[in-house]
């Protein structure tokens, strides 16, 4: 889908006085965020900024600009607010941003990231500064940045149709769903979020409900309160929403300990961002939230396959929605195409007919994709067998005592693990947890040797990704100590 054709479908007539945008600040129909997107376009090509970063909340505000850069032709580099000042510096640095659009309370500390104020429009401030914008594949509207597994974020450039591609594939997918309503649950930056949580919804017609993180229970990268988002999702009357695995663990557990039922109009609980397993998914539906899972990654603009009612394969990631293609290659790797990014800043622009994903995978003959791992992080045991860690830690947290688990074990003889509980648990009800999880495992992929972690599995922490996945060196380097020589897990 072009650009011009997204925002025709915006201004058709038929849907101007419908609502597009809600929060509780402000409330736009159709016709007037056209109207607010066309004011921002030309304030921002007023600016003369050719690469414009945003930090923001979730709110209009954020939803307006990264329209009006899709409109104007600006560059939009989303930061996410739990960045730290390190990292905002180096993507300020790597991309040449040359204006910051941030909350008016936040001008006078990001001023020393060299900015200064260019204009405030209410609550809304954009910050200008003299920078050479960096060399972007041609045709690149956005730059991602990747949670990557060290820690450092690598800026993938997209360009607008293949995000749009996305969002009306999944705008078909879904249309027999009738979602009239969607909750964002996560942060905006968050590619997911952004095309299927708001690109989607805008072409459905939907109006998109879109709240302070904190008032949908996030905080920071990985702090999460679940009956937060009850209210939001319950005030909302919320038909969809999207949540990473941790949150719909903690989300169907506090539904289960409180004996709240599920919101009764919710037809879509989108999962992504890592493995869900079929337990988890299992006692989420229990619970009353129709879960379903996807897979996706940046480097195609999010959103590649997706389980959906009638077409629904619990423990697979779904098959393909209409604008992607998938397959296996020799190696077993899962490579895509359909939606494909451009390249990543301050890199050779990418010219591939098909993007391999680093991940392994197969196609069964129903056409669901199921995810196998990733393809750098296969151990190879002292007998010589090859375990996908992933595997093995879904097997794991899906025992209620166990929150996060990290697999190690390259070249020993059995494998070890990383565990870090669920609530309070003492070391006999992870062990229980443990030997569960092994009766569903073939012998040269159970759990051996374990620890408790010395530090919860997040962002905050340095053990995690933004989105939740682990940095598998780091926690192997944090506590490579606690197991004896002859039994200590070696990283690959």
């Amino acid at each position: 889908m072009s650009v011009n054709a997204f925002f025709a479908a915006l201004r058709d007539p038929a849907r101007a006085q419908h609502l597009a945008l809600r929060s509780p600040a402000d409330t736009l129909t159709y016709a007037a965020l056209v109207d607010r997107v066309r004011d921002c376009s030309e304030q921002l090509s007023r600016s003369g900024a050719s690469i414009v970063a945003s930090l923001l909340d979730n709110g209009v505000d954020w939803i307006v600009l990264d329209l009006a850069c899709l409109a104007s032709g600006a560059v939009h580099l989303p930061l996410p607010l739990f960045f730290t000042p390190e990292q905002i510096a180096a993507t300020l640095r790597a991309s040449g941003a040359q204006a910051l659009a941030c909350a008016a309370s936040d001008a006078g500390r990001l001023a020393g990231f060299g900015f200064s104020p260019s204009s405030v429009a209410g609550e809304l401030a954009l910050l200008r500064r003299q920078a050479q914008p960096a060399q972007l594949p041609a045709g690149t509207d956005k730059i991602t940045f990747t949670s990557g597994s060290t820690g450092l974020p690598k800026g993938v450039c997209l360009g607008g149709a293949a995000m749009l591609a996305v969002a009306a594939g999944l705008a078909q997918a879904t249309a027999p769903l009738g979602i009239a309503r969607h909750l964002v649950a996560l942060p905006l930056p968050v590619l997911l979020e952004n095309i299927a949580g708001v690109y989607a919804p805008l072409l459905h017609g939907a109006m998109v409900d879109v709240r302070p993180l904190a008032q949908v229970g996030l905080s920071g990268s990985s702090q999460f309160e679940p009956a937060k988002l009850h209210a939001a999702l319950t005030e909302a009357r919320a038909d969809s929403v999207i949540v990473l695995p941790q949150m719909l663990r903690a989300y169907a557990g506090w539904l289960h300990a409180t004996r709240h039922p599920a919101p009764t109009g919710l037809r879509l609980v989108a999962v992504g961002g890592a493995a869900v397993g079929t337990t988890l998914l299992g006692q989420a539906r229990a619970a009353g939230l129709p879960a379903y899972e996807g897979y996706g990654l940046s480097e195609a603009a999010s959103v590649q396959t997706l389980n959906l009612p009638g077409a629904d394969l619990p423990g697979s990631a779904g098959r393909p929605l209409p604008h992607a293609r998938v397959r296996i290659n020799d190696a077993g790797e899962i490579e895509v195409a359909g939606s494909l990014a451009l390249g990543y800043l301050g890199e050779p622009a990418a010219r591939r007919a098909w993007w391999p994903t680093g991940d392994l995978g197969r196609i069964d003959a129903a056409g669901f994709l199921h995810i196998q791992g990733r393809a750098k992080n296969v151990l190879i045991t002292g007998f010589g067998r090859n375990v996908s860690p992933e595997w093995v830690e879904v097997a794991l947290t899906s025992q209620p005592e166990i929150r996060h688990a990290v697999v190690l074990g390259e070249g020993q003889a059995a494998l070890g693990a990383v565990i870090w509980p669920q609530g309070a648990q003492d070391d006999a009800a992870l062990a229980r947890a443990i030997a569960r999880a092994n009766q569903h495992l073939p012998d040269y992929a159970r759990i051996g040797p374990w620890t408790r972690g010395r530090a919860d599995f997040s962002a905050a922490a340095g053990l995690a990704t933004a989105n939740g996945r682990p940095r598998r060196d780091a926690i192997h380097q944090c506590h490579a100590d606690l197991f004896p020589p002859s039994e200590q897990p070696l990283q690959p």
